[in-house]
């Protein structure tokens, strides 16, 4: 076989990425490298936006068989952890170990602050139908407005799968920016006479209290929405390896080695599903304003209702610790503190708005388990790729064979 100069360079020029590239391609690459220079440069959440960039980066790369959707390439394993949600619950089982619910224990008319600040899901839902989704569509959407990344994943994967890039990564973009966004909702609503309240110290919870609650929860709650049960579940594990007192090794490798492997994992996979064709749409730009209108909503819901918790209790309750009722842990209740010291230096509300944060987690689960509920059944699985490929291989000729015997077998 003879080859000449030209025809070779020829071949290895178009056998190479750069001419497979297109402009969709290439914008995707520049959104990557945005996404990098906010996760290494401005250090917006870079544990997850870092991974998450990257992701982006490789599935936008011609040819290299990096996209989620690119079957046997090696962020599709990953992406199956999310396609069949695996991922997400694993990484509540990280939280749970990673949070202590003493500060919820100790006062609990805090779950009514994360509850309040789910109205953010619910009228970003109406905001979605509104601007042309469909109800599971809305639904994955509006669950942005709990600032919870795992949650949204999961819901997103089952009830709108094609909108999963575009909803985790609004998701995960505005838990990077609570310390932007909140503060000044918060000051906005409140007064400086209320930012300065101080809230009487909390009292201890004993052990026994600790380990009986995540199993309290999870028999009641899960019972109640069955959907939920992989997110609330693990989130429970997980706090029960930390308060028994007997899973020490558990518990050190869920908060540590597990969490990490597995927000690596997730975070490549989400940014797998970045691609050009999945992202940019109209509805990409529609789902990150709606996610923003949720998580503003959110905020001010909680905030709102710490307003009205503050009057019934005669000035005993600071409403800053209402904007810790997202689920953005610990984030949202680092800035209650931010903006609670800033009116008053001696003032110290961190403990206090782990309350509503970790309030925030559960209802932010409990929302998508209603979600799950009502809408669940609405969804059309996609068929195993497996199974697929069994279906596409049998023969015409066994086929017609099957046909022949179920004829001879009616009456």
């Amino acid at each position: 076989m003879e080859f000449s100069f030209s025809a070779s360079a020829t071949k290895i020029i178009t056998s190479t990425g750069f001419s497979n590239l297109e402009a969709g391609g290439m914008l995707m690459l520049v959104v990557a490298c945005v996404m990098l220079y906010l996760a290494i440069w401005k250090k917006f959440e870079p544990l997850l936006l870092l991974p998450i960039g990257f992701g982006c980066l490789l599935a936008n790369l011609p040819m290299s068989m990096m996209a989620s959707t690119d079957a046997g390439g090696l962020l599709n394993f990953f992406y199956q952890g999310v396609k069949h949600e695996i991922l997400p619950p694993l990484i509540f089982l990280g939280v749970g170990a990673l949070t202590d619910f003493g500060p919820l224990l100790a006062n609990p008319t805090t779950l009514l602050l994360g509850a309040a600040a789910q109205v953010g899901v619910y009228i970003t839902l109406i905001g979605a139908v509104m601007l042309g989704f469909n109800m599971l569509e809305a639904s994955a959407i509006g669950i942005i407005g709990g600032a919870d990344g795992p949650t949204s994943i999961f819901i997103a994967s089952k009830l709108a799968p094609h909108l999963l890039a575009p909803i985790a990564v609004a998701a995960y973009s505005y838990m990077a920016l609570v310390p932007l966004i909140q503060p000044p909702i918060m000051k906005l609503l409140t007064t400086e006479k209320e930012r300065k309240i101080k809230m009487a110290q909390l009292q201890p919870i004993s052990q026994t209290v600790k380990i009986v609650f995540p199993v309290v929860v999870t028999i009641v709650c899960c019972l109640m929405l069955p959907g939920v049960t992989p997110l609330l579940g693990m989130l429970m594990l997980g706090n029960l390896f930390r308060e028994s007192g007997v899973t020490a090794r558990l518990h050190e490798t869920a908060e540590t080695h597990l969490i990490n492997i597995v927000t690596i994992l997730l975070a490549l996979a989400v940014g797998s599903s970045m691609t050009a064709e999945s992202f940019l749409r109209v509805e990409t730009l529609k789902i990150i304003v709606l996610g923003l209108l949720a998580f503003s909503i959110a905020t001010a819901g909680g905030v709102l209702f710490g307003k009205i918790m503050c009057k019934l209790t005669g000035g005993r309750v600071n409403p800053l610790i209402g904007s810790a009722g997202v689920s953005a842990v610990p984030m949202a209740a680092r800035v209650s503190q931010k903006v609670g010291s800033e009116a008053d230096s001696s003032n110290f509300l961190l403990m206090h708005a782990m309350g509503p944060n970790v309030a925030g987690v559960i209802g932010s689960a409990v929302a998508a388990g209603v979600f799950i509920s009502l809408f669940g059944d609405m969804a059309v699985p996609e068929p195993h790729a497996a199974l697929e490929g069994i279906i596409g291989t049998v023969e015409p000729g066994l086929t017609s064979a099957i046909a022949q015997v179920a004829g001879a077998m009616q009456p």
